[in-house]
């Protein structure tokens, strides 16, 4: 028997952009190209326009929507995407008027989000985030959407469909809500257990394919999904690793940003942002090839203030260094550290910085030990990093990497 192996035709997307200047509306949509290429669509064409504000109906003019119902149709259009959020009546409207499926960006967004989830934890945040844009949205679509009729003789104590699909929704949020506290509670007691045993933790955070996975990777051999694409990893990822003075940190991957991510997407993946808000220290990678790359660099340090990480040491990464002619500007950037994580340039430098901002709890000491206190030296080596041991005339001098807690102890030992 003959099988024909059917090539399955990718979706075929026209990009909308609408400048209104309220935001870099080019770069915007160049993000928007990439997002559409990581959810598996095919961006062939985009159109902009300049308005001075949307237009309510039909988010773009007359006839910018007749010149987009021309191209779906010359281009065969599978797909419109907005680079803004439409309302249920915008795109209604579009959707009448191309004949063409129409999405804005947030729910690309969420589409990309649902593909990459992999773990219970990312899987309830995608549910709960699409619900929550999904529950304005719904809308009735007259008397089929009524398990009663409104007119004389039908009229009863029935609820419509739509407010029955409403409460459906609302009661799955609350389950979902529940689910994730019980994991939050889960993840609050890895925490306070890291806290305990005096694990120091570096987030690695930044803007979503700036090359985080792929530094977690090289340092970690941690096996996260590196690719590409936008939102590569969307669950956070913990690994340990030893740094040249001996001490071992955990290393935590989190999820990309990007520019104008919506509110509600923020609040959902609220728990994987706090791991690098409560983190000792905080590596900002930016991918230094884009030309966006100090922009990134300062929207991510805002947002890591916004979370309340006043106080932790952030260390600016370029990574992609390896695309860069030696006199970009960006190779100016002040207190940077240059890197090719793919490569594995420039390491060297990323972990003394690490290793620069190690928090208090931690440090490196000369000790004198008394040779009748010999017990002393053994005992340490058991528990800390020793970095050397030498018999002097006056005792045995170690340099040691020690805790808060053991600094406590043997303070009095302590030499400059």
């Amino acid at each position: 028997m003959e099988t024909t192996n059917l090539e399955i035709k990718p979706t075929r997307a026209l990009l909308v952009s609408v400048d209104t200047g309220e935001y870099d509306a080019r770069s915007s949509l160049d993000e928007l190209f990439e997002l559409a290429k990581s959810a598996g669509a095919d961006p062939v064409l985009s159109i902009e326009q300049k308005l001075s504000r949307i237009e309510p109906g039909t988010c773009v003019g007359s006839g910018k929507l007749e010149e987009i119902t021309n191209v779906c149709k010359t281009e065969e259009i599978d797909l419109l995407i907005f680079d803004l959020e439409l309302s249920p009546v915008q795109i209604r409207n579009i959707e009448n008027a191309t004949d063409t499926r129409t999405i804005d960006r947030t729910m690309l967004i969420l589409d990309i989000f649902a593909q990459r989830a992999k773990s219970k934890e990312g899987k309830l945040q995608v549910e709960l985030a699409q619900l929550k844009y999904m529950l304005p949205r719904l809308t009735g679509k007259g008397i089929e959407m009524s398990r009663l009729g409104g007119g004389i003789g039908t009229r009863g104590p029935g609820e419509t469909k739509l407010e029955t699909d409403k409460r459906h929704i609302r009661r799955r949020m609350e389950t979902l809500k529940d689910a994730l506290k019980e994991v939050e509670n889960h993840r609050i007691q890895l925490r306070r257990r890291r806290k305990k045993d005096n694990v120091i933790t570096v987030a690695i955070v930044g803007y979503t394919n700036a090359g985080k996975s792929t530094l977690m990777n090289f340092l970690t051999e941690a096996g996260v999904l590196a690719q590409d694409k936008l939102f590569a990893t969307l669950d956070p990822t913990s690994r340990a690793l030893k740094l040249p003075n001996g001490v071992s940190v955990m290393m935590i991957d989190t999820v990309g940003l990007v520019r104008r991510l919506p509110h509600h997407l923020v609040e959902a993946f609220k728990s994987t942002l706090e791991e690098a808000a409560l983190a000792d220290i905080i590596l900002n990678v930016c991918d230094a090839s884009s030309q966006e790359a100090s922009l990134h660099l300062d929207v991510t340090e805002k947002l890591l203030v916004s979370l309340g990480c006043v106080d932790t040491p952030i260390v600016k990464v370029l990574n992609k260094c390896d695309l860069l002619a030696d006199d970009m500007d960006i190779m100016r950037i002040r207190d940077a550290v240059k890197i090719s994580a793919k490569h594995g340039r420039g390491i060297d430098e990323l972990l003394k910085a690490i290793e620069d901002n190690l928090p208090l709890r931690v440090k490196t000491v000369k000790l004198l030990f008394p040779f009748d206190k010999a017990g002393l030296s053994a005992a340490l080596r058991a528990t800390s990093v020793v970095n050397s041991e030498e018999y002097t005339e006056n005792g045995i001098e170690v340099e040691a990497v020690i805790d808060e807690a053991t600094y406590g102890r043997l303070r009095e030992y302590v030499v400059d």
